[in-house]
């Protein structure tokens, strides 16, 4: 006999009910922006197109730093013009996941060419309720919600080349990376592209178009009170919620959507938090299924429910393997996340979905994501520093890989860090045996959790200060990838105490050697 395990997300079961034609043809025109135009790749906006569309020339987009928060960036954009202000509200990452980098996208909004607001991943909400307030103010009036003439996005350009149009690769493995006693889940993953056609340069980004888990779609269908068969958007609810819709952070037109079907002061909670308002201090806990159950008496038909909701984004992973090392195979570095709010288990959708729910031989949809100023340098003699703690280590094991595969003679030096070595040493057998070979220089560590006192690269940045500023001096780049926030802004930090210290230099020329490190591309960052 098997025993049916209820499922934890589950608490409510409301009634529904069918959605009127006034309403849906309102949402109808309101989500045609957010679901249209297609773009190939990254686009990226050459000088004399950015002169043009920007009005100002090149005015050194101060608030272009990942760990501002938004109300800086928005102020250091004061008096620019409608692109600058919606460049100043992007991430600032430059990942790619859009299909632009942050200044390109924002002129492309600017001039009317892109006309959905949602595609900044990393910014999220805040991004895009401030893209439409900026749309509102400076956009000719028109709604930002509603963009007039909006087509359906179309797969475009080479297969797998972008995230309109992905590829089919095949699923091979994975296998966990930490040791007994990790507080980390990480899993080194590989993938067959040998049936895609699909290559591949060091520093290039993976995009997997995931699955939600099945255990949140099941658990939002109950709650919503619909049949997991009926038809929306030419597909059952159950597969559309699978492998089209955002279970993530309600958006904005969900809130909307129940305001319209609620009275009262439910109907007012629906609408502050719709203009991103926070009524009942509970806006941390509304995911879609936090939502459903907060307004268990909101009757809302299948169909204007997935109309609400925004589309399932790909996940971009940097890749962690080299295509002249390994061709026709592509692996990633993936910490998988899992966390509570409350009672309630979260759960990431792509690192779970690479995890623990794809299985080998399964085929996945992904493409090839083109870097932007991220890469090995050009002449193979020239010495690489890479600074990547935890799953920040992925495309340096990438650069490694595509050296010693290529004979790059330049000296490579690694500073990798997490939690402790004996259950976090990502790629240990490896890394010794690219030292052993002379291809890996110096390889630095630092555990976090190994001592009383807490390690991190950027601390033994400092401590080999005097050889990091000799290798910078003899014409190395300098890498960094991992988290945008807090550890790339650190390590940044520690670069400019180190040229200061040991180049002898007042902390204002510190930070104008590293500045122009970046300008000349030997300072170049992934992060996330």
């Amino acid at each position: 006999m098997t025993v049916q395990t209820p499922n934890p997300l589950v608490q409510v079961l409301p009634e529904t009910a069918p959605f009127s034609e006034e309403q849906r043809s309102w949402l109808n025109g309101f989500f045609a922006g957010l679901l249209s135009l297609d773009n190939a790749g990254v686009t990226a906006l050459s000088p004399a197109e950015n002169a043009a569309v920007m009005g100002e020339g090149d005015d050194g987009a101060p608030w272009h730093d990942p760990a501002m928060e938004m109300a800086e960036r928005m102020k250091l954009a004061e008096g620019k013009p409608l692109p600058r202000k919606l460049f100043a509200a992007m991430a600032q990452q430059d990942c790619g996941q859009c299909g632009y980098v942050c200044e390109s996208y924002s002129a492309a909004i600017a001039e009317g060419k892109e006309p959905r607001l949602n595609l900044c991943a990393p910014g999220g909400k805040e991004t895009l309720r401030q893209l439409k307030a900026l749309m509102e103010d400076g956009g000719g009036g028109a709604s930002a919600a509603a963009p007039a003439e909006a087509a359906p996005a179309t797969p475009t350009g080479p297969v797998g080349r972008s995230r309109e149009n992905p590829a089919l690769a095949t699923f091979l493995s994975r296998r966990k990376l930490n040791g007994q006693g990790s507080e980390k889940e990480t899993w080194h993953v590989e993938f067959d592209l040998s049936e895609t056609g699909l290559d591949y340069i060091v520093g290039d980004a993976f995009g997997v178009v995931a699955q939600n888990d099945p255990r949140l779609v099941d658990a939002v269908i109950a709650l919503l009170g619909a049949r997991p068969d009926a038809l929306v958007c030419g597909k059952t609810l159950r597969e559309a919620l699978l492998a089209d819709c955002g279970l993530g952070p309600a958006p904005d037109a969900l809130f909307q959507l129940v305001s319209y079907v609620t009275g009262g002061e439910t109907r007012a909670k629906a609408k502050r938090l719709a203009a991103g308002e926070d009524p009942d201090g509970d806006l941390d806990r509304l995911d879609v299924l936090g939502t459903l159950h907060k307004f268990g008496q909101a009757r809302l038909s299948a169909e204007a429910f997935v109309e609400a909701l925004d589309p399932l984004q790909p996940r971009l992973y940097s890749i962690s393997s080299s295509c002249n090392a390994t061709p026709g195979r592509i692996s990633l570095t993936v910490d998988t996340v899992r966390y509570k709010v409350g009672s309630r288990p979260r759960w990431g959708v792509a690192s779970t979905y690479l995890g623990e729910r794809v299985q080998p031989g399964d085929k996945v949809p992904v493409y090839v994501q083109r870097a932007h100023g991220f890469g090995l340098p050009a002449n193979p003699e020239t010495p690489v520093i890479m600074c990547g703690p935890g799953t920040g280590i992925a495309p340096f094991r990438a650069f490694l890989q595509d050296r010693r595969a290529t004979g790059a003679k330049g000296r490579n030096w690694l500073f990798f860090g997490h939690q402790r070595r004996t259950s976090d040493f990502f790629y240990e057998d490896e890394l010794n045996a690219l030292k052993a070979e002379g291809v890996l220089t110096g390889l630095t560590l630092a555990w976090s959790r190994d001592g009383k006192d807490k390690i991190y690269v950027q601390d033994r940045m400092r401590e080999r200060g005097a050889e990091l500023f000799a290798w910078l001096e003899q014409g190395a780049q300098f890498y960094v990838c991992g988290d945008a926030k807090r550890m790339a802004k650190d390590v940044e930090r520690a670069m400019v105490d180190v040229v200061a210290e040991h180049g002898k230099r007042p902390v204002d020329e510190a930070v104008a050697y590293v500045a122009a490190l970046k300008k000349a591309g030997r300072y170049q960052a992934d992060v996330y």
